[in-house]
Protein backbone atom coordinates (compact mmCIF):
# COMPACT_ATOMS: atom_id res chain seq x y z
CA UNK A 1 0.00 0.00 0.00
CA UNK A 2 1.17 3.44 -1.09
CA UNK A 3 0.49 4.90 2.26
CA UNK A 4 2.11 1.84 4.13
CA UNK A 5 5.40 2.81 2.08
CA UNK A 6 4.98 6.58 2.60
CA UNK A 7 4.74 6.32 6.01
CA UNK A 8 7.78 3.82 6.71
CA UNK A 9 9.87 6.28 4.17
CA UNK A 10 9.03 9.22 6.66
CA UNK A 11 9.56 7.17 9.63
CA UNK A 12 13.15 5.72 8.62
CA UNK A 13 14.28 9.29 7.70
CA UNK A 14 13.90 10.48 10.84
CA UNK A 15 14.68 7.91 13.03
CA UNK A 16 18.43 7.34 10.90
CA UNK A 17 18.82 11.46 11.07
CA UNK A 18 18.14 11.14 14.57
CA UNK A 19 20.66 8.15 14.95
CA UNK A 20 23.70 10.45 12.79
CA UNK A 21 22.44 13.39 15.38
CA UNK A 22 23.39 11.21 18.67
CA UNK A 23 26.22 9.29 17.29
CA UNK A 24 27.87 11.53 14.79
CA UNK A 25 28.04 14.88 17.71
CA UNK A 26 31.37 17.09 16.41
CA UNK A 27 33.95 17.67 19.18
CA UNK A 28 33.18 14.52 21.42
CA UNK A 29 35.77 12.12 21.97
CA UNK A 30 33.40 9.57 23.27
CA UNK A 31 29.63 9.91 21.48
CA UNK A 32 27.68 7.50 23.66
CA UNK A 33 29.29 8.98 26.59
CA UNK A 34 28.22 12.77 25.14
CA UNK A 35 24.26 11.16 24.50
CA UNK A 36 24.77 9.61 28.31
CA UNK A 37 26.11 12.47 29.98
CA UNK A 38 23.45 15.00 28.42
CA UNK A 39 20.76 12.79 30.19
CA UNK A 40 22.68 12.97 32.64
CA UNK A 41 22.65 16.65 33.10
CA UNK A 42 19.10 16.89 32.01
CA UNK A 43 16.85 17.93 34.77
CA UNK A 44 13.57 15.30 34.32
CA UNK A 45 11.25 16.97 37.04
CA UNK A 46 11.85 20.42 36.07
CA UNK A 47 11.36 19.71 32.44
CA UNK A 48 9.07 16.94 32.15
CA UNK A 49 6.14 18.50 34.43
CA UNK A 50 2.89 17.85 33.56
CA UNK A 51 2.18 21.33 31.10
CA UNK A 52 5.80 20.22 29.06
CA UNK A 53 4.05 16.80 28.87
CA UNK A 54 1.08 17.42 27.60
CA UNK A 55 2.41 20.09 25.27
CA UNK A 56 5.00 17.22 24.27
CA UNK A 57 2.41 14.72 23.19
CA UNK A 58 0.33 17.22 21.24
CA UNK A 59 3.37 18.06 19.13
CA UNK A 60 4.05 13.92 18.67
CA UNK A 61 0.20 13.37 17.55
CA UNK A 62 0.43 16.66 15.47
CA UNK A 63 3.46 15.72 13.92
CA UNK A 64 2.33 12.21 13.21
CA UNK A 65 -1.21 13.82 11.69
CA UNK A 66 0.63 15.81 9.15
CA UNK A 67 2.77 12.61 7.94
CA UNK A 68 -0.74 10.63 7.34
CA UNK A 69 -2.24 13.78 5.93
CA UNK A 70 0.20 13.93 3.24
CA UNK A 71 0.55 10.45 2.63
CA UNK A 72 -3.38 10.28 1.75
CA UNK A 73 -3.15 13.98 -0.45
CA UNK A 74 0.39 12.32 -2.00
CA UNK A 75 0.03 8.85 -2.05
CA UNK A 76 -3.37 8.44 -2.61
CA UNK A 77 -4.69 11.45 -4.62
CA UNK A 78 -7.13 12.07 -2.02
CA UNK A 79 -9.12 15.50 -1.82
CA UNK A 80 -8.00 17.49 1.44
CA UNK A 81 -11.49 16.84 2.88
CA UNK A 82 -11.44 13.42 2.30
CA UNK A 83 -7.48 13.28 3.71
CA UNK A 84 -8.54 14.76 6.89
CA UNK A 85 -11.79 12.46 7.38
CA UNK A 86 -9.03 9.34 7.09
CA UNK A 87 -6.33 11.24 9.33
CA UNK A 88 -8.96 11.55 12.24
CA UNK A 89 -10.01 8.02 12.30
CA UNK A 90 -5.69 6.68 12.04
CA UNK A 91 -4.66 9.44 14.66
CA UNK A 92 -7.82 8.33 17.16
CA UNK A 93 -7.18 4.64 16.70
CA UNK A 94 -3.06 5.59 17.48
CA UNK A 95 -3.91 7.56 20.36
CA UNK A 96 -6.39 4.70 21.99
CA UNK A 97 -4.42 2.27 21.50
CA UNK A 98 -0.97 3.73 22.79
CA UNK A 99 -3.00 5.45 25.69
CA UNK A 100 -4.69 2.08 26.72
CA UNK A 101 -0.63 0.12 26.75
CA UNK A 102 1.55 2.27 28.06
CA UNK A 103 -0.60 4.31 30.87
CA UNK A 104 -3.42 1.77 31.48
CA UNK A 105 -2.27 -1.88 30.95
CA UNK A 106 1.69 -1.66 31.37
CA UNK A 107 1.28 0.13 34.85
CA UNK A 108 -1.22 -2.52 36.64
CA UNK A 109 0.97 -5.38 34.68
CA UNK A 110 4.28 -4.35 36.17
CA UNK A 111 2.51 -4.24 39.48
CA UNK A 112 1.72 -7.63 40.31
CA UNK A 113 4.05 -10.91 40.19
CA UNK A 114 6.31 -12.15 37.60
CA UNK A 115 4.30 -15.20 36.91
CA UNK A 116 1.15 -12.32 35.87
CA UNK A 117 3.40 -10.10 34.44
CA UNK A 118 4.41 -12.85 31.75
CA UNK A 119 0.85 -14.29 30.86
CA UNK A 120 -0.11 -10.71 30.42
CA UNK A 121 2.54 -9.69 28.72
CA UNK A 122 1.97 -12.33 25.94
CA UNK A 123 -1.74 -11.49 25.81
CA UNK A 124 -0.78 -7.91 25.15
CA UNK A 125 0.08 -7.55 21.60
CA UNK A 126 -3.08 -9.70 20.28
CA UNK A 127 -4.75 -7.34 22.89
CA UNK A 128 -3.76 -4.41 21.41
CA UNK A 129 -4.23 -5.63 17.59
CA UNK A 130 -7.89 -6.23 18.62
CA UNK A 131 -8.78 -3.06 20.20
CA UNK A 132 -6.99 -1.25 17.04
CA UNK A 133 -9.24 -2.91 14.74
CA UNK A 134 -12.15 -2.59 17.21
CA UNK A 135 -11.65 1.18 17.26
CA UNK A 136 -10.99 1.35 13.64
CA UNK A 137 -14.79 -0.65 12.70
CA UNK A 138 -16.48 1.52 15.34
CA UNK A 139 -15.19 4.75 13.80
CA UNK A 140 -16.24 3.54 10.08
CA UNK A 141 -19.51 3.15 11.80
CA UNK A 142 -19.79 6.48 13.47
CA UNK A 143 -18.68 8.12 10.20
CA UNK A 144 -21.30 6.42 8.17
CA UNK A 145 -23.79 7.08 10.35
CA UNK A 146 -23.06 11.05 9.53
CA UNK A 147 -23.28 10.40 6.39
CA UNK A 148 -19.56 10.94 5.66
CA UNK A 149 -17.63 8.97 2.95
CA UNK A 150 -14.42 9.00 0.56
CA UNK A 151 -15.89 10.21 -2.84
CA UNK A 152 -12.49 10.26 -4.79
CA UNK A 153 -9.57 8.48 -5.22
CA UNK A 154 -8.51 5.24 -4.40
CA UNK A 155 -9.59 4.83 -1.24
CA UNK A 156 -13.25 5.82 -2.75
CA UNK A 157 -15.83 3.43 -0.83
CA UNK A 158 -13.76 2.70 1.97
CA UNK A 159 -16.02 3.80 4.90
CA UNK A 160 -18.85 2.50 3.65
CA UNK A 161 -17.00 -0.86 3.15
CA UNK A 162 -15.91 -1.18 6.21
CA UNK A 163 -19.07 -0.18 7.97
CA UNK A 164 -20.87 -3.12 6.13
CA UNK A 165 -18.89 -5.82 7.60
CA UNK A 166 -19.96 -7.27 11.07
CA UNK A 167 -18.16 -6.81 14.33
CA UNK A 168 -16.95 -10.38 14.20
CA UNK A 169 -15.47 -9.92 10.47
CA UNK A 170 -13.99 -6.93 11.31
CA UNK A 171 -11.84 -8.36 14.10
CA UNK A 172 -11.59 -12.00 12.91
CA UNK A 173 -8.60 -13.65 13.19
CA UNK A 174 -7.84 -13.97 10.03
CA UNK A 175 -8.20 -10.24 9.06
CA UNK A 176 -6.10 -9.58 12.53
CA UNK A 177 -3.32 -11.54 10.87
CA UNK A 178 -3.30 -9.45 7.66
CA UNK A 179 -3.30 -6.35 9.57
CA UNK A 180 -0.26 -7.08 11.75
CA UNK A 181 2.13 -5.63 9.80
CA UNK A 182 0.47 -2.31 9.07
CA UNK A 183 -0.40 -1.82 12.96
CA UNK A 184 2.79 -2.50 13.94
CA UNK A 185 4.33 0.04 11.60
CA UNK A 186 2.31 2.47 12.27
CA UNK A 187 2.74 2.10 16.56
CA UNK A 188 5.96 1.57 16.50
CA UNK A 189 7.08 5.46 16.60
CA UNK A 190 5.51 6.07 19.69
CA UNK A 191 6.60 2.95 21.18
CA UNK A 192 10.24 3.54 20.15
CA UNK A 193 9.56 7.35 21.65
CA UNK A 194 8.32 6.17 24.73
CA UNK A 195 10.79 3.74 25.80
CA UNK A 196 13.11 5.57 24.50
CA UNK A 197 11.89 8.60 27.30
CA UNK A 198 11.57 5.64 29.73
CA UNK A 199 14.91 4.77 29.49
CA UNK A 200 16.39 8.31 29.70
CA UNK A 201 14.52 8.68 32.81
CA UNK A 202 15.81 5.30 34.30
CA UNK A 203 19.69 6.35 33.64
CA UNK A 204 19.06 9.92 34.91
CA UNK A 205 17.29 8.25 38.34
CA UNK A 206 19.86 5.61 38.41
CA UNK A 207 22.57 8.65 38.06
CA UNK A 208 21.02 10.92 40.25
CA UNK A 209 21.26 8.33 42.60
CA UNK A 210 24.51 7.32 42.36
CA UNK A 211 25.71 11.30 42.61
CA UNK A 212 23.85 11.59 45.84
CA UNK A 213 25.24 7.80 46.96
CA UNK A 214 29.23 9.12 46.33
CA UNK A 215 28.23 12.42 48.00
CA UNK A 216 27.17 10.74 51.15
CA UNK A 217 30.50 8.32 50.84
CA UNK A 218 32.14 11.10 50.65
CA UNK A 219 30.87 12.85 53.59
CA UNK A 220 30.86 10.19 55.73
CA UNK A 221 34.50 10.09 55.42
CA UNK A 222 34.70 13.66 55.62
CA UNK A 223 33.36 12.38 59.15
CA UNK A 224 35.44 10.08 59.88
CA UNK A 225 38.64 12.27 59.29
CA UNK A 226 37.30 14.81 61.27
CA UNK A 227 37.19 12.08 63.58
CA UNK A 228 40.82 10.99 63.12
CA UNK A 229 41.82 15.02 63.54
CA UNK A 230 40.45 14.58 66.87
CA UNK A 231 41.81 11.77 67.72
CA UNK A 232 45.27 13.20 66.48
CA UNK A 233 44.95 16.61 68.85
CA UNK A 234 44.80 14.94 72.37
CA UNK A 235 46.88 11.57 72.10
CA UNK A 236 49.75 13.84 70.47
CA UNK A 237 49.28 17.38 71.97
CA UNK A 238 50.20 15.11 75.51
CA UNK A 239 53.01 13.56 74.67
CA UNK A 240 54.13 16.91 72.78
CA UNK A 241 53.31 18.77 75.69
CA UNK A 242 54.83 16.53 78.19
CA UNK A 243 58.55 17.22 76.14
CA UNK A 244 57.94 20.60 75.92
CA UNK A 245 57.82 20.87 79.71
CA UNK A 246 61.28 18.70 80.40
CA UNK A 247 62.56 21.34 77.76
CA UNK A 248 61.53 24.20 79.03
CA UNK A 249 62.17 22.88 83.18
CA UNK A 250 66.31 22.58 81.47
CA UNK A 251 66.14 25.68 79.83
CA UNK A 252 66.57 23.75 76.35
CA UNK A 253 67.36 25.81 73.40
CA UNK A 254 65.12 23.52 71.10
CA UNK A 255 61.81 24.46 72.82
CA UNK A 256 61.02 27.40 70.38
CA UNK A 257 61.68 25.01 67.88
CA UNK A 258 59.57 22.79 69.25
CA UNK A 259 56.76 25.04 69.92
CA UNK A 260 56.70 26.26 66.39
CA UNK A 261 56.50 22.97 64.95
CA UNK A 262 53.24 22.05 66.98
CA UNK A 263 51.90 25.25 65.74
CA UNK A 264 52.40 24.75 62.39
CA UNK A 265 50.64 21.14 62.67
CA UNK A 266 47.81 22.47 64.93
CA UNK A 267 47.20 24.78 62.70
CA UNK A 268 47.49 22.11 59.32
CA UNK A 269 44.77 19.42 60.94
CA UNK A 270 42.26 22.26 62.06
CA UNK A 271 42.83 24.71 59.28
CA UNK A 272 44.45 23.80 55.87
CA UNK A 273 43.60 20.54 55.69
CA UNK A 274 39.86 21.11 55.73
CA UNK A 275 39.58 21.38 51.90
CA UNK A 276 39.80 18.49 49.29
CA UNK A 277 43.49 19.60 48.60
CA UNK A 278 46.59 21.10 49.55
CA UNK A 279 49.82 21.90 48.18
CA UNK A 280 52.42 18.96 48.25
CA UNK A 281 54.81 20.93 50.19
CA UNK A 282 53.03 22.08 52.98
CA UNK A 283 51.68 17.60 53.19
CA UNK A 284 55.26 16.71 53.23
CA UNK A 285 56.11 19.91 55.92
CA UNK A 286 53.45 18.46 58.10
CA UNK A 287 55.14 14.96 57.71
CA UNK A 288 58.45 16.32 58.12
CA UNK A 289 57.20 18.34 61.43
CA UNK A 290 55.34 15.53 62.59
CA UNK A 291 58.27 13.24 63.00
CA UNK A 292 60.38 15.88 64.50
CA UNK A 293 58.41 16.03 67.23
CA UNK A 294 57.89 12.20 67.63
CA UNK A 295 61.42 11.52 67.79
CA UNK A 296 62.02 14.51 70.98
CA UNK A 297 59.92 11.21 72.65
CA UNK A 298 63.40 9.02 71.65
CA UNK A 299 66.85 8.58 72.56
CA UNK A 300 69.29 10.04 69.64
CA UNK A 301 70.73 6.77 68.31
CA UNK A 302 66.81 5.14 67.88
CA UNK A 303 67.05 4.60 63.90
CA UNK A 304 64.37 7.05 62.83
CA UNK A 305 65.31 7.69 58.73
CA UNK A 306 63.43 10.30 56.79
CA UNK A 307 64.43 10.85 53.48
CA UNK A 308 62.48 13.17 50.94
CA UNK A 309 63.34 14.31 47.35
CA UNK A 310 61.62 15.69 44.37
CA UNK A 311 60.14 18.64 43.56
CA UNK A 312 56.83 19.77 44.41
CA UNK A 313 55.98 23.08 43.20
CA UNK A 314 52.62 23.38 41.66
CA UNK A 315 51.49 20.04 42.18
CA UNK A 316 48.87 19.23 45.08
CA UNK A 317 47.43 16.24 47.11
CA UNK A 318 44.67 15.41 49.69
CA UNK A 319 45.72 16.01 53.31
CA UNK A 320 46.50 13.60 55.87
CA UNK A 321 46.05 10.66 53.60
CA UNK A 322 49.50 9.07 54.97
CA UNK A 323 49.22 10.35 58.60
CA UNK A 324 47.37 7.36 59.42
CA UNK A 325 50.40 4.83 58.40
CA UNK A 326 53.29 7.17 59.90
CA UNK A 327 51.21 7.20 63.36
CA UNK A 328 50.95 3.67 63.18
CA UNK A 329 54.73 3.44 62.93
CA UNK A 330 55.15 5.24 65.60
CA UNK A 331 52.02 3.55 67.63
CA UNK A 332 53.37 -0.19 67.13
CA UNK A 333 57.09 0.17 66.16
CA UNK A 334 60.10 1.44 67.81
CA UNK A 335 59.18 -1.29 70.45
CA UNK A 336 62.06 -4.41 69.62
CA UNK A 337 65.38 -4.71 69.82
CA UNK A 338 66.03 -3.87 66.77
CA UNK A 339 63.88 -0.84 66.46
CA UNK A 340 63.16 1.64 63.18
CA UNK A 341 60.84 3.39 61.18
CA UNK A 342 62.21 4.44 57.35
CA UNK A 343 60.33 6.63 55.25
CA UNK A 344 61.41 7.57 52.09
CA UNK A 345 59.42 9.40 49.65
CA UNK A 346 60.08 10.54 46.27
CA UNK A 347 58.38 13.33 44.02
CA UNK A 348 58.78 12.29 40.31
CA UNK A 349 57.29 12.87 37.28
CA UNK A 350 54.08 14.00 39.21
CA UNK A 351 54.15 11.23 40.96
CA UNK A 352 54.00 10.55 44.71
CA UNK A 353 55.53 7.99 46.19
CA UNK A 354 55.25 6.80 50.02
CA UNK A 355 57.36 3.85 51.27
CA UNK A 356 57.36 3.16 55.14
CA UNK A 357 58.83 0.45 57.31
CA UNK A 358 58.59 0.10 61.10
CA UNK A 359 59.55 -2.78 63.54
CA UNK A 360 57.08 -5.16 65.31
CA UNK A 361 57.00 -7.62 67.73
CA UNK A 362 53.56 -8.62 66.49
CA UNK A 363 52.90 -11.83 64.82
CA UNK A 364 52.00 -11.60 61.01
CA UNK A 365 48.09 -11.12 60.79
CA UNK A 366 47.94 -8.40 63.71
CA UNK A 367 44.62 -7.12 63.74
CA UNK A 368 45.41 -4.22 65.84
CA UNK A 369 47.71 -2.84 62.82
CA UNK A 370 45.42 -0.10 60.70
CA UNK A 371 41.29 -0.13 62.10
CA UNK A 372 39.49 2.80 60.96
CA UNK A 373 42.21 4.90 59.93
CA UNK A 374 43.65 2.29 57.32
CA UNK A 375 40.28 2.42 56.02
CA UNK A 376 39.44 5.24 55.85
CA UNK A 377 42.43 5.95 53.97
CA UNK A 378 41.53 3.30 51.52
CA UNK A 379 38.03 4.59 51.27
CA UNK A 380 39.84 8.40 50.33
CA UNK A 381 41.84 6.92 47.71
CA UNK A 382 39.34 5.13 46.32
CA UNK A 383 36.99 8.09 45.80
CA UNK A 384 40.01 10.82 44.98
CA UNK A 385 42.40 8.86 43.17
CA UNK A 386 40.39 6.38 41.04
CA UNK A 387 42.78 4.23 38.76
CA UNK A 388 45.55 6.47 39.80
CA UNK A 389 47.02 4.60 42.86
CA UNK A 390 48.55 1.85 44.32
CA UNK A 391 48.37 0.86 47.90
CA UNK A 392 50.26 -2.16 49.62
CA UNK A 393 50.23 -2.92 53.22
CA UNK A 394 53.11 -5.95 53.87
CA UNK A 395 52.58 -7.76 57.36
CA UNK A 396 55.87 -9.70 58.15
CA UNK A 397 56.90 -11.40 60.38
CA UNK A 398 58.92 -8.22 62.83
CA UNK A 399 57.83 -5.13 60.76
CA UNK A 400 55.16 -3.57 58.75
CA UNK A 401 55.71 -1.51 55.37
CA UNK A 402 53.35 0.27 53.21
CA UNK A 403 54.10 0.87 49.99
CA UNK A 404 51.85 4.05 47.85
CA UNK A 405 51.61 5.26 44.83
CA UNK A 406 49.66 8.08 43.69
CA UNK A 407 49.42 10.48 40.29
CA UNK A 408 49.24 13.54 42.01
CA UNK A 409 47.07 16.72 40.34
CA UNK A 410 48.51 19.67 39.36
Amino acid sequence: MRLLEFYKTCQIKVIFETVLRLYYMPNTTSTSGYFLDKIASLNFDHFFNKRNRILLHIFMWFGFSILLFLSYVIGYHLVYIDAVLLTIRMALVNIIVFYMIFYLLLPKIFSGNKTRIIILLVFLFPLSIFVWMAVTYFISLFYNALGLEITFGELKGVIKMSAQQSFLEAVSLKRMLSQTIIIISLLSPFCFAKILVEIAKLYHNKFQIEREKMALEIQNIQIEKDFLKAQLNPHFLFNTLNNLYGLTVRKDNLAPELILNLSDIMSYTLYESNTDIVRLEKELDFITNYIALEKMRYAEETDIQVHIEGQTAGLFVAPLLTFTFIENAFKYGLKSKNAFIKLDIKIENNTFWFSLENDSEEVAGDSRFGGIGVENARKRLELLYPNQYELEIIRRENSFKVDLKIVLRK
